[in-house]
């Protein structure tokens, strides 16, 4: 494949690209501040056809939030409620399942559990809702909570987060969401989430995890307060952990929402920078077999085009998607398995419905 670069300033990192080498921070921001949006694309798209060809992979899964109480303070959150707050639930065993029967059918492949940080409940709360879900839906994947979570978790129980990450395996959970990163830098938490698991705790959570055997997710939220640089110095941690554990099976950025819809476009990343977020985070992250379009947040157009810069996964189902809409997520909350591989067919590329762990179910 030919690569065709309007800006000179771009063939130093061509040339890593073309001979597989590893990009620094530094190849990062020419790649963030360059004019030649397409030849970023171009280079992206090259190296994930190396990787996945024209594959697109895609899910039949649905999100579960048991709780929407909350102990921290995030400046991006329009999801938590306080105790007693109107609007504040938490879910117990039947209503959990009666959420679940009401959206389910047989193609479900995963359930898809954040929430809160609740500590108006114990761990154990926690626990059984993965106990309650493998029991009645053996046959489903659960990939549940947070790496600060599980930090929330082992200051709740009073316990450190092996044995946290160990209980709840034993109940059931198969793998951690990529949520509660943010951007893992130490400025940007304390001005965005200050009460949180700080960047080594969630570092330290996606490791343990990955030592008792665990595959996880990765997710980098974008569009705030932080630098291009923060989000290359986010890669870069990630892209460090992953080579001592190859324990990340996706990357997933996620563009930031406005608090509501009535705050005005100007608040929303733009398409430029969705799609350069994309195609660097596939450059930058040569460790990562695959970076995730997450269409919830930059819309099913913008998803399709991902697929030309760099994204060889499109998400899932999701069936009820509550914490960016709370914010002011624009799309639907919910895809049909149609309409995914629609998105992914218009596209000139390959729909393949996968598991959690990326094993391939059918391909269309």
């Amino acid at each position: 494949m030919s690569v065709l670069l309007t800006d000179t300033n771009l063939q130093n990192v061509k040339e890593k690209v073309l001979n597989g080498e590893r990009l620094s921070i530094e190849d990062g921001l020419t790649l963030y501040e360059t004019p030649d949006l397409l030849g970023v694309a171009q280079l992206a798209n090259l190296v994930n056809e190396r990787k996945n060809g024209q594959n697109v992979y895609f899910i039949e899964n649905l999100y579960i939030n048991p709780t929407n109480v909350c102990e921290a303070n995030c400046g991006f959150c329009g999801f938590k409620r306080k105790p007693g707050e109107e609007g504040a639930y938490t879910m117990d065993e039947e209503a959990l399942l009666k959420y679940v029967s009401d959206r389910w059918n047989d193609n479900i492949r995963e359930f898809h559990i954040v929430g809160g940080h609740n500590n108006e409940v114990g761990f154990d709360y926690y626990v059984n809702i993965v106990k309650t879900l493998k029991k009645h839906y053996p046959q489903v994947t659960v990939k549940a909570y947070t790496g600060a979570e599980i930090e929330f978790f082992s200051r709740l129980a009073g316990i450190s987060m092996k044995e946290v990450i160990q209980t709840l395996m034993d109940a059931g959970l198969s793998t951690l969401t990529g949520g509660g990163a943010e951007i893992l830098t130490e400025r940007y938490r304390a001005i965005m989430s200050p009460e949180k698991a700080s960047t080594d705790q969630w570092l330290e959570a996606h490791e343990t995890a990955h030592n008792l055997g665990l595959r996880t997710h990765s997710t980098m939220l974008y569009g705030s307060v932080e630098s291009k640089e923060e989000r290359l110095i986010h890669m870069q941690r990630v892209r460090e952990l992953q080579d001592r554990t190859n324990g990340f099976m996706v990357f997933i950025p996620l563009a930031m929402q406005p608090r509501n819809v009535k705050a005005g476009l100007n608040r929303r990343t733009s398409a430029y920078d969705d799609m350069r977020t994309i195609a660097v985070s596939r450059l930058m992250l040569d460790n990562f077999p695959h970076i995730k379009a997450y269409w919830i947040n930059i819309g099913v157009q913008l998803t399709q085009m991902a697929l030309t810069f760099g994204s060889s996964d499109i998400h899932g189902t999701l069936i009820e998607e509550r914490i960016s809409h709370s914010v002011g997520a624009l799309t639907s909350a919910g895809i049909t398995r149609k309409e995914l591989i629609h998105m992914i067919k218009s596209a000139g590329k390959n729909p393949v419905e996968r598991d959690t762990f990326y094993n391939i179910i059918k391909e269309y």
